[in-house]
């Protein structure tokens, strides 16, 4: 898959988007915020334009599609790539791991591993920002952010 960016002066930026078979996605990023998505059927064929967007309607869409709400696959890891290289990862805290039973801030995963847990998905649930004195439970999946070193000192700790 090739991902072409140029800039639209006075208007935002473009990215086209090859899906195969010749047919490509192509998107519009205004400086407004605004998004409109076009789709062409072959290189030689105009685009058509398939949907705009708010920009808080773009972002929920893209949130979704990312698998924010719902991971059909489950991999012990999801990985996401912020700017600046920062990931935002899930990870499931496993029967037997040593972080269960502990409250965020008797695991001091902070200062041991430079991660930041951001939420906490427990059940159907959603613990946003929780707070240090919230006990961490088997099953819990615990959503951080942090650079690729911390991710992985966080992933040594979770089944130590």
């Amino acid at each position: 898959m090739t991902i072409t960016e140029s800039d639209l002066p006075g208007v935002g930026k473009k990215f086209e988007i090859e899906l195969g078979g010749g047919e490509e996605m192509v998107v519009v990023i205004h400086n407004t915020g605004k998004r409109e998505v076009f789709r062409r059927t072959d290189p030689d064929a105009d685009s058509e334009k398939a949907f705009e967007f708010s920009d808080d309607l773009a972002r929920t869409i893209g949130s979704i599609i990312e698998g924010a709400y719902f991971q059909p696959v489950e991999p012990e890891t999801q990985e996401t790539t912020l700017p600046g290289g920062i990931l935002l990862e899930w990870y499931e805290l496993p029967p037997g791991s040593p972080l269960v039973g502990e409250t965020l801030e008797s695991a001091d995963i902070g200062n041991r591993t430079g991660l930041a847990v951001v939420a906490i998905q427990r059940d159907d649930e959603v613990l946003d920002s929780p707070g240090a004195d919230t006990t961490l439970r088997e099953g819990d999946t615990l959503i951080g952010v942090g650079t690729p070193e911390n991710c992985e000192a966080f992933e040594e700790i979770l089944t130590e």
